[in-house]
């Protein structure tokens, strides 16, 4: 399981959220590369960069950033937060990112979602799935949908989503566990059979799903273990590390034991 640590941007700050409440703004650093750097020292190879400013206005906002860090380190970002059209998404690539994740926009046009997942294709496009009683949420957090998560996801599986992150946004920021029983049935309700049929007739089935990143609520070390075990590709770690309820330290042995970074 890949560990995923978060840095939320606000006014060029490092910032949480308490579940996705802008009113709940607490800046943790005012330089965010110091923070990059700190994961990248401790073996970290990822980095999950929130626009948040970028969300609320609906378009890309701190692209800038973006790219500070990922050319002053070799952390893979995946960057999300505002991203509504063609340009923003040239802008973050542009600017250095990995991946890109998109939830409003996956919600409110389909249409440009797939676009962009048949042009750049399912190593660099992740679907943003975060949910409130299991309806998906968006704009920010600031606006609930219509739209169910399980059968939203399953909608994009079906058109070639690999990448989920899903967060429960009554979880987030408050560090009282993540989502099991939600994870595990997001996991169980995407798994499809695969058979093939070898060169001499003999079928192989094989039982493959999509890669759930977990997010929200994670609050210490020994729910990572947890998390892997049921099956999660990776997990986004932010206010525990803030409020160093998880050590830098903790995060550099779990990558040493379980070869992620």
């Amino acid at each position: 399981m890949r560990i995923i640590p978060a840095i939320d941007i606000i006014d060029g700050k490092c910032v949480r959220l308490s579940k996705g409440d802008y009113d709940t703004k607490k800046v943790y650093n005012e330089n965010p590369l110091e923070v990059a750097k700190a994961f990248e020292d401790s073996g970290i190879q990822y980095l999950h960069l929130v626009d948040l400013d970028g969300a609320k206005s609906k378009h890309i906002v701190n692209h800038r950033i973006l790219e500070t860090l990922a050319s002053k380190t070799g952390l893979k970002i995946d960057f999300g937060g505002g991203l509504k059209s063609d340009e923003d998404l040239h802008i973050a690539f542009e600017s250095g990112a990995s991946q890109i994740t998109g939830g409003s926009i996956a919600v409110k046009d389909k249409k440009v979602f797939l676009g962009w997942l048949h042009k750049y294709g399912p190593e660099k496009i992740i679907l943003g799935a975060d949910a409130m009683d299991e309806k998906v949420a968006v704009s920010g957090w600031l606006e609930e949908s219509d739209k169910s998560l399980v059968p939203f996801i399953r909608s994009y599986q079906q058109n070639g989503i690999k990448y989920v992150i899903c967060t429960d946004i009554s979880k987030d920021g408050m560090l009282k566990g993540p989502s099991y029983d939600l994870y595990q049935k997001i996991l169980d309700k995407t798994k499809k059979i695969e058979t093939k049929i070898s060169g001499s007739g003999v079928e192989d089935k094989e039982v493959i799903g999509i890669q759930l990143i977990a997010s929200g609520g994670i609050s210490d070390y020994d729910e990572l273990p947890k998390l892997a075990e049921m099956g999660c590709e990776g997990t986004i770690i932010g206010k525990a590390i803030y409020e160093n309820r998880i050590s830098l330290k903790q995060l550099e042995n779990f990558i040493l034991e379980h070869g992620t970074g």
